[in-house]
């Protein structure tokens, strides 16, 4: 049965009107506290403001946020205060500022807002900060320390100083006397520039930028030297996250070009419908998502072996439809397969849709990890590197260590030979096609976390993993990780200052003169093939 908002609000000011007003001697303390923020001027409210910081009531937090948003007002009739849970309509839920305890709903009219100013607003925003230096986890103390660099004024720097005296974390203190240093350094202290070196924090070098074009010729000098030291700082940095998505973007190569490194080393066959299998295990990975809608981590871990079986079976029906009646066919088998992967692009486009789709990033691969201030390392690029090479680790298992691998071996080496030694290189020829191609649907399935879903996405990895196969040697596993991680380093480090189609192009130059010199690679095949 549902109460009518009149009668709702009859209610609420019963209990108002009867609540005692001493609810406990905790409650008596608080109510003057809140009852000094109802104060004839601006100043007296701050005064009100730094009373309640400094009276150590657990509420207090709640008082203030409330005080900064708008929520904290005060009822006309009974005088009691209240915390608007949510202000829209004319009629308000509101909960009792000093128990919490929830009233149902009042009219808007018969609440007094407690209005503030900007001055205030600043105020409360760092008392909030203060507030939260004295929290138990040490991770949030540290980020409300961050919060308050550039932000301290001459109201904070006594209550700083209290908590850097009594704070036993050296990163807690480390940044409070960086906060503090901003602001003297704001005041023209020169020494302030001693605390503030080798700091990587964008507002620190902000404060330095502005000190080096101060007017006092000791001041300026002082914080020039200053911000030369961390800009050297900042090209490390620079560099290292340069060689990380360089990593990252290799191990998406090495995911794309190993299972083509497999085929193209036993079959010799130029498969051009490569990336559409990985395009299939990047669908994949989306479809999973629409099976387990809410449960983008589940879908995630049940897409890892989806995406291997379907481009596997896929791959097993290219082999047995297209690429058996071409064996020894070079050139038939790459015009044949590319009209294979003209048609599965349009198949996915009739059934699916033209259009791009989004996979959602789980949760526990959102975010990234903080090196530095200067340097942080993204999460889901982290963990394609890590899945890169235990998929790698996985490959080289099965080849050194299962009687497939061993048969593989055997055939890439020399296909005559094997087949007198009873390996039934048809057998051979499938499987391999298919672990090749289950290969390729695992690097859709790590592409889906760093890009978008579309029809096309193969086409963007097919040249760069036959550029890897070529570069590393073609067969071996160990030559496609370290073209793979080489050439993704190599076209991160092109990319800012030649563009991405330039830097691709230098690349390409770059593997036509290496061929020239190393025809099979940088790890050449063994084996009489090899040498044929």
């Amino acid at each position: 049965m549902k109460i009518p908002p009149c009668l709702g609000r009859m209610l609420a000011l019963c209990l108002l009107a009867w609540l005692p007003l001493a609810v406990s001697a905790q409650d008596d303390g608080g109510q003057p506290l809140l009852e000094s923020l109802d104060a004839a001027s601006y100043a007296q409210m701050g005064e009100a403001i730094e009373a309640i910081i400094e009276s150590g009531d657990e509420r207090s937090r709640g008082w203030l946020e409330a005080l900064l948003g708008g929520k904290l007002q005060r009822h006309k009739e009974t005088g009691r205060f209240v915390v608007v849970l949510e202000n829209r309509g004319r009629d308000w839920p509101v909960a009792d500022a000093l128990t919490g305890e929830a009233f149902g709903e009042m009219s808007r009219r018969d609440l007094d807002r407690l209005g503030i100013n900007n001055a205030l607003r600043g105020q409360l925003q760092s008392a909030l900060a203060v507030l939260d230096l004295h929290v138990p986890d040490t991770r949030d103390r540290r980020e409300a320390a961050r919060a308050l660099l550039g932000d301290v004024d001459a109201s904070l720097v006594e209550p700083l100083e209290a908590v850097i005296s009594g704070e036993e974390d050296a990163e807690v203190r480390r940044l409070l006397e960086q906060g503090l240093a901003i602001h003297r350094l704001e005041q023209g202290s020169v020494e302030a520039v001693a605390s503030l070196e080798g700091s990587l924090n964008s507002r620190v070098r902000a404060a330095l930028n502005s000190a080096a074009r101060s007017d006092d010729p000791a001041l300026a000098e002082a914080a020039s030297s200053a911000l030369a030291d961390i800009e050297q700082k900042m090209k490390l940095n620079r560099g290292l996250e340069t060689l990380y998505f360089g990593l990252s973007l290799g191990s998406v190569l090495v995911l794309a070009a190993i299972g083509l490194a497999i085929t193209f080393g036993v079959m010799g066959v130029i498969n051009m419908a490569h990336g559409e299998l990985i395009m299939l295990g990047a669908y994949t990975t989306w479809a999973m998502q629409q099976l387990l809608p809410g449960q983008p981590g589940l879908a995630m871990v049940l897409s890892i072996p989806a995406g291997f079986l379907v481009a596997a079976l896929a791959g097993i029906a290219i082999e047995r439809g297209v690429i058996q009646f071409l064996k020894g066919r070079p050139l038939e088998t790459l015009l044949a397969t590319f009209g294979v992967s003209l048609i599965l692009q349009q198949l996915v486009r009739t059934v699916i849709s033209p259009l791009n789709r989004t996979v959602v990033t789980p949760e526990w691969m959102s975010g990234s990890i903080m090196i530095n201030e200067g340097l942080s390392l993204t999460l889901n690029r982290l963990y394609v590197l890590g899945f890169a090479l235990v998929v790698f680790a996985g490959l080289m298992l099965v080849m050194r260590r299962t009687r497939l691998g061993l048969e593989v071996r055997a055939v890439t080496q020399n296909r005559a030979m094997a087949r007198s030694m009873g390996i039934r290189a048809t057998r051979v020829d499938i499987m391999t096609f298919a672990l090749g191609s289950g290969v390729a649907g695992l690097a859709g399935v790590a592409l889906s976390q760093l890009t978008n879903v579309g029809p096309n996405l193969g086409q963007n990895y097919i040249i760069d993993s036959f550029m890897v196969v070529v570069f590393g040697g073609v067969g071996n596993l160990w030559g496609t990780l370290v073209a793979g991680l080489s050439l993704g380093v190599i076209n991160q480090v092109l990319e800012p200052w030649a563009g991405a189609v330039l830097a691709k192009i230098l690349v390409l130059v770059f593997i036509i003169l290496f061929i020239q010199k190393r025809p099979r690679g940088l790890f050449p095949q063994k084996g009489r093939a090899a040498e044929g």
